[in-house]
């Protein structure tokens, strides 16, 4: 229960300008590449006060190896009686329908739904999309982290089966509704990013489901790159809303506005860092230059251009999995 402090704004102070409804959404999937498939879902319906509707809740036969069993549990034997995602997705997009999805770490879920729509040929009706992530970052919550457990903590939400997805749409749901009401009474602009519909889709040849692929491990995932071609929306960005703050500091954490450039191949689909950089309140620089905070590389000794600048300048160079570790914790940009 709400402290009273925590208690919804009056309906006069409600800001106008909030979304008219909400969809907070959790998807398990078979790895994090762009080919990689969904194998359960969940949605809450919520009001424009964050209220919940109702929820809904499905397993998807990924028609392919379902990955790492050892995080979302479900087995190839647990999904073969599954729908596959062209027969769900129809009361999945009622779902979606004409709210803002909500999700932690948004980009990937939207990611997610949007390629399995463009699969079925459909596109998935989302205008537009709002991290818990970045909100928690708006509001200044004081969190350890920004794991989904965490901000579960910080509001006294308890998880009950972390990894399913019905579990995880619940306590974001319940975590997200006095997130909502914190930005409302302090009239904190919603990070509201756009949802671009995936138009083009072209799957490489996958394991069927019941067999393991080779990239695979309990370790993680494989490192290899991607395939081109198989979608390509427009990557024209917004403008950083914050002023450039010079180099990053090795040890230290990234700052909003830092310039970040990447070069190479990536493990995780290189749209969906540049928009977890965005996400964060980095720029995302096409080109490497003096004023470049930061160039992530998992090639250091290549000779790309990219890289023999950052050694002219003496820009610093980090990993991917470095990269991802310090997107976890960016330092807000200094208010003026």
């Amino acid at each position: 229960m709400l402290e009273d402090h925590q208690t919804a704004p009056s309906t006069t102070s409600w800001p106008a300008a909030y979304p008219q409804g909400y969809a907070v959404v959790d998807v398990e999937t078979t790895g994090l590449a762009r080919d990689d498939r969904i194998v359960s879902a969940a949605v809450y319906r919520l009001d424009a006060r964050g209220e919940v509707e109702d929820h809904w809740y499905t397993m998807v036969n990924p028609e392919r190896d379902p990955g790492p069993v050892w995080i979302h549990g479900l087995t190839s034997d647990v999904l073969e009686g599954a729908p596959l995602f062209p027969e769900i997705a129809e009361e999945f997009a009622s779902r979606l329908d004409g709210r803002v999805l909500v999700a932690h770490n948004a980009v990937f879920d939207w990611s997610m739904i949007a390629r399995e729509y463009a699969r079925a040929e459909r596109e998935a009706p989302v205008r537009q999309r709002l991290c818990t992530i970045a909100l928690s970052k708006e509001l200044g919550l004081p969190l350890a982290n920004h794991k989904l457990e965490s901000l579960a903590a910080h509001f006294g939400v308890v998880q009950q089966r972390a990894h399913h997805a019905l579990d995880d749409a619940r306590v974001l749901a319940e975590a997200f509704r006095p997130s909502l009401q914190a930005a409302a009474r302090g009239g904190v602009r919603l990070p509201l990013l756009e949802c671009r519909p995936l138009t083009e889709w072209t799957d490489r040849a996958a394991p069927r489901i019941g067999r393991q692929s080779e990239g695979y491990s309990s370790g993680g995932y494989s490192s290899g790159g991607y395939p081109s071609g198989s979608w390509r929306p427009s990557r024209k960005r917004p403008a950083c809303p914050y002023p450039n703050p010079g180099r990053y500091e090795p040890g230290k954490q990234l700052k909003q506005g830092m310039r970040i450039a990447f070069s190479g191949d990536t493990s995780v689909e290189r749209d969906l860092l540049e928009d977890r950089a965005v996400e964060a309140g980095l720029h995302v620089a096409t080109s490497l230059s003096r004023l470049t905070s930061l160039l992530v590389t998992n090639d250091p000794d290549s000779g790309t251009s990219k890289v023999v600048k950052a050694r002219q300048f003496g820009t610093p160079v980090v990993d991917e999995a470095a990269f991802g570790q310090l997107l976890r914790d960016v330092e807000p940009a200094s208010k003026t």
